[in-house]
């Protein structure tokens, strides 16, 4: 089966689409199904909601990753449609459901999506029960999903004021993101450890973290408007 992952570039939906129709065009059944579940995905992403919409009416899911990936892109739709109450449902039963698949990774992206549209006072427990599922999982796309959830769980203690608690939770994040080896990624867990830092006071070291950050996005000829931000701020 076509390695769905290998297919995305999040930063250019509308050739990702491209490449899922063309995939699924010569795929078979299960397979098929998969990758237009992707192109419903795609066409979110380009804020092409009815579209997407109507491409998953069409499938019939053929196979327990083929159903999942349906209830898991229905969710996704409804709640960059602006609709996030009608969305918790499907995200819930992809999680089941792959979660009695085997899925592993599955499993967590729904539980992922979950967390984000639960109340507030809920979204801490939904990721870290993501979090577990992770850590616990087989499958190392599973695992490294932890990057991410410590990343989100961070922000949920941000958001309610517990910058210490933030700032943690960002240190593992960042520590999760070098073991995948993603150096964008861990360009912005560094800055994420940095926002935090600043946020508690601890000046020179959050000046250290993006004068780092400055110098290394100069040498690869780059420039982050957020770190400058944050230097500008640090400087005041």
């Amino acid at each position: 089966m076509t390695e769905v992952a290998s297919l995305w570039d999040f930063a250019d939906p509308a050739a990702s689409e491209e490449r899922f129709r063309a995939a699924a065009d010569v795929a078979e059944a299960q397979e098929r199904v998969v990758l237009m579940t992707q192109v419903a995905r795609a066409l979110g992403l380009q804020q092409r909601f009815d579209e997407g919409h109507a491409v998953l009416d069409d499938l019939s899911p053929v196979g327990e990753e083929a159903a999942v990936r349906i209830s898991l892109e229905r969710g996704r739709l409804l709640r960059s449609a602006g609709d996030p109450d009608a969305a918790p449902a499907y995200f819930a039963a992809a999680a089941g459901s792959a979660g009695s698949a085997g899925l592993e990774a599955l499993q967590v992206d729904a539980l992922h999506m979950l967390a984000l549209v639960a109340p507030p006072d809920e979204q801490l427990e939904v990721n870290e029960r993501a979090l577990a599922v992770a850590r616990a999982a087989r499958s190392p796309e599973a695992r490294d999903w932890d990057a991410s959830l410590l990343n989100n769980i961070g922000m949920v203690h941000a958001e309610a004021g517990d910058f210490e608690a933030a700032l943690g939770s960002f240190q593992e994040a960042l520590e999760a993101r070098r073991r995948v080896g993603d150096h964008a990624r861990t360009r912005v867990a560094r800055w994420m450890v940095g926002w935090a830092l600043r946020n508690l006071g601890r000046r020179e070291e959050a000046q250290a973290v993006q004068q780092a950050l400055r110098a290394e996005l100069e040498a690869l000829g780059e420039r982050d408007p957020y770190v400058d931000e944050e230097l500008a701020l640090l400087q005041r």
